[in-house]
């Protein structure tokens, strides 16, 4: 088709064709970085943990005043919790995946480098952890009994010329020794030495969502009911059932404590990642929007330019154009349209990127969602047009001819 005829056209109907540019434009700018923004809060949602999710019970306890007793009440509970219909295993750790709060520490691979190798996230569990948790060892060794020692007792009696033993994620083993095992060798937290036992395929940082991702450290260090979680591993249909008996457990044990939480894995997972599916919500919605407000706009110039060129559709339909010609006539003049505004809007779109990499450090937006962008806006175009164009070709010539 000559779109010399159409170019002239647009020329003499600068400011309405102006407006629409402008429209999809600013409409394909916004879709690509709220389609990016969607994918990165997707990606965030649903990364692994590491765990058994779905098979897993929260309780955390707390003591009124000074707990003289702490250490030999957690092996009661643990005990308690243990002998309940349903329960497969009882451990307790200090923090979780997709958690607000996080023990991280730098990893260094002798004692006196000035900046840490890496820095991991450190889980202090009880005996029974792996297991408890379902953490996939794909190398090495689980903790043995005489490894485990308390956390307080440790801490009060450090000791740098023994290694402590460490199970750690094979992301952590990656950046630590890349290309080479780290399975058997020794690093330093600190001038602590750490020596690595075991390597787990993947365990989640409690933020969860940083370069630290899977990079975590898991010691032998026992901790009591004050300063962690009882993990309770049962089948996904029980978890309810344990839950209540586990509290009334904990009540019998000390009818004195404050239940600080009670929840299943997933109920935490989904609480944790609650603002981001909050966002997605609201990102989509924005983009649904303005796909809705452009193809509107799209819609009514394409009607009222159909009105006003009504004697010019009757003179073409009597000089022998077709229905098929009228109507790949408007498709094409929006057709041109939208992809000068869909340049215009990839341009713009790269700004904006730019600005929220330099503002909350977002990372570069890939190449795909720009022409994801621009396909999603012709296809709107062409949809939203089809119904003043089909309007047009449906004039019958006389009719037209007497309308001027």
């Amino acid at each position: 088709m000559d779109i010399r005829p159409i170019l002239s056209t647009l020329r003499r109907h600068k400011t309405a064709a102006s407006l629409i540019v402008l429209e999809i434009a600013l409409t394909c700018a916004i879709v690509c970085n709220a389609l990016f923004l969607v994918s990165q809060r997707i990606d965030k949602i649903s990364q692994p943990s590491g765990v058994a999710e779905k098979e897993l019970v929260i309780v955390r306890v707390s003591g009124i005043g000074k707990q003289t007793d702490a250490m030999a009440r957690t092996r009661e509970d643990i005990a308690s919790l243990r002998a309940l219909p349903g329960v497969s295993n009882v451990s307790r750790v200090n923090q979780l995946p997709f958690r607000m709060s996080s023990s991280n520490s730098g990893i260094s691979r002798t004692p006196d480098q000035e900046r840490p190798t890496i820095h991991a996230s450190m889980y202090n569990v009880n005996e029974g952890a792996l297991s408890t948790l379902g953490m996939n060892l794909i190398a090495g060794r689980d903790f043995q009994p005489g490894e485990y020692v308390d956390q307080e007792q440790a801490q009060k009696e450090q000791d740098t010329s023994r290694a402590v033993p460490a199970i750690i994620s094979q992301a952590a083993a990656d950046g630590l020794s890349p290309g080479q095992p780290a399975l058997g060798k020794t690093f330093y937290i600190g001038d602590q030495p750490m020596h690595v036992i075991g390597i787990v395929q993947y365990l989640a940082t409690p933020t969860g969502w940083n370069d630290n991702t899977d990079k975590s450290v898991i010691l032998p260090l026992r901790t009591d009911f004050t300063q962690g979680l009882y993990m309770l591993r049962t089948a996904p249909e029980r978890r309810d059932e344990v839950l209540k008996g586990a509290l009334a457990a904990l009540e019998r044990n000390d009818p004195n404590r404050l239940v600080r939480e009670k929840l299943t894995y997933e109920e935490q997972r989904d609480d944790y990642f609650k603002n981001d599916r909050a966002m997605v919500g609201l990102l989509v919605t924005v983009c649904i929007a303005l796909l809705v407000v452009t193809a509107l706009g799209i819609v009514g110039l394409a009607s009222f330019w159909v009105q006003q060129r009504s004697k010019q559709i009757g003179i073409r339909r009597a000089l022998g154009a077709t229905r098929g010609q009228i109507l790949r006539y408007f498709q094409t003049e929006n057709f041109l349209l939208a992809t000068l505004g869909i340049v215009l809007g990839m341009l713009a779109a790269y700004a904006i990127n730019l600005a929220l990499m330099n503002t909350y450090e977002l990372p570069r937006m890939p190449l795909l969602y720009l022409p994801v962008g621009a396909v999603l806006l012709w296809l709107l175009g062409q949809v939203a047009v089809f119904g003043p164009a089909r309007r047009a070709a449906a004039v019958p010539p006389a009719v037209a001819t007497r309308g001027s």
